[in-house]
């Protein structure tokens, strides 16, 4: 078995993010506007009904996060292409990018820019989740649990049917589960405190992934 893996993909690393993942969701359904900004499933089921029901600013809030994530998507796949062998890894330009979007969303007033808020962060999560999707090799989602959650429960099984070298990927998909979870808790004790500032709260996480991105990311020994 090969056990060298990318800095990118290590687990620890992967848990700082999950983190930061939970912190944002909660964030943006507690103070602005009860917004999903990570997973885009809620938002586009969220825009159907509004459509149906004619609530069209309603249908417009729910949209555009959903515009913003594709940008988002978009944006990491060029700077992936077009920013190799620069100053930082590609990978901490997305760091950069996202820190700075939220830094500034940080000062976005509550209420009626709400919108400008929930637009940014989804292109936020949309560079996360398309930068960061591996963990020692396993497919996985930074910044929301559906997949995660399936890949821990299949493995689980696959464990109980006697394979049991399933039970340790299946852990790791629980420890990043649980991570989001805590960094859930996370955002909404400290939204509920810091109102639109809390946001800045984010920032110490990806700043910690930053820094840990110039370790060597071509090959390391698995040490988590």
């Amino acid at each position: 078995m090969n056990n060298e893996v990318q800095m990118s993909e290590r687990y620890r690393l992967g848990l700082i993010l999950a983190g930061v993942g939970g912190f944002l969701d909660a964030y943006t359904y507690i103070c602005r506007g009860k917004v999903f900004a990570n997973a885009q499933t809620g938002n586009i089921v969220l825009f159907g009904i509004a459509l149906i029901e004619k609530r069209w600013w309603n249908a417009v809030q729910y949209f555009f996060p959903i515009m913003a994530f594709i940008v988002g998507v978009f944006i990491s796949e060029f700077v992936r292409e077009k920013c190799k062998g620069k100053i930082f890894h590609w990978r901490q330009n997305i760091l950069l990018l996202e820190m700075l979007t939220l830094f500034g969303v940080g000062f976005i007033p509550l209420g009626s820019y709400d919108i400008i808020a929930n637009v940014a962060i989804s292109f936020v999560c949309a560079l996360q989740v398309e930068t960061f999707r591996k963990v020692r090799g396993n497919a996985y989602a930074s910044t929301m649990c559906t997949g995660n959650l399936r890949s821990a429960s299949d493995l689980l099984y696959k464990f109980f049917k006697g394979k049991k070298e399933n039970l340790y990927k299946s852990n790791l998909y629980f420890g990043i589960i649980i991570c989001f979870i805590i960094g859930g808790m996370m955002g909404a004790e400290l939204t509920k405190i810091y109102l639109d500032k809390a946001v800045l709260f984010a920032l110490s996480g990806l700043l910690v992934v930053f820094f840990m991105m110039f370790k060597d990311y071509e090959e390391r020994k698995i040490e988590d």
